[in-house]
């Protein structure tokens, strides 16, 4: 039941960030959807026992995979899915609570907030870099952005 309801304010907040950016109405619903299924990922696998930054490393994966896969069949950029699908898994509370222990001298508590804040910025970029270098496969440099391809 906790599950389901991390889901669906996942979808609101993701859905509301895509108003508040313009995201074209045909793909707010899919951004929505692509940031609902990335945060189920990372909640299954930190229930399974998987590291945060690992479970991120995949949500990331599968939020991008799912991007270019329905940018490609609706004809629209990928970071328009991409961005809405890795939203849920920003890490913004960490990087507040590494700035709060800087602040009232609890460097130690800081250094490990922050350790954990820029692992898993680094998993989202990674995720993205991933996916988009399977799709990347074998097109070449000078064709991959090329109408028509």
């Amino acid at each position: 039941m906790q599950l389901l309801l991390e889901l669906v304010i996942t979808f609101a907040a993701v859905i509301g960030f895509g108003i508040i950016f313009s995201v074209p109405k045909r793909a707010l619903l899919l951004g929505g959807g692509i940031g609902v299924i990335t945060w189920f990922v990372l909640q299954t696998g930190i229930a399974f026992g998987a590291s945060s930054v690992f479970s991120t490393l995949l949500a990331s994966l599968s939020a991008a995979t799912i991007a270019h896969l329905l940018a490609k069949k609706i004809r629209i950029p990928v970071t328009t899915l991409s961005i809405p699908g890795i939203l849920p898994l920003v890490p913004g509370s960490r990087a507040y609570f590494t700035m709060l222990s800087f602040v009232e001298g609890e460097y130690i508590q800081g250094l490990e907030y922050g350790v954990e804040t820029m692992l898993q910025a680094g998993a989202i970029a990674g995720g993205l870099v991933l996916a988009l270098s399977i799709f990347s496969f074998g097109k070449g440099i000078g064709n991959r952005y090329e109408a028509g391809h």
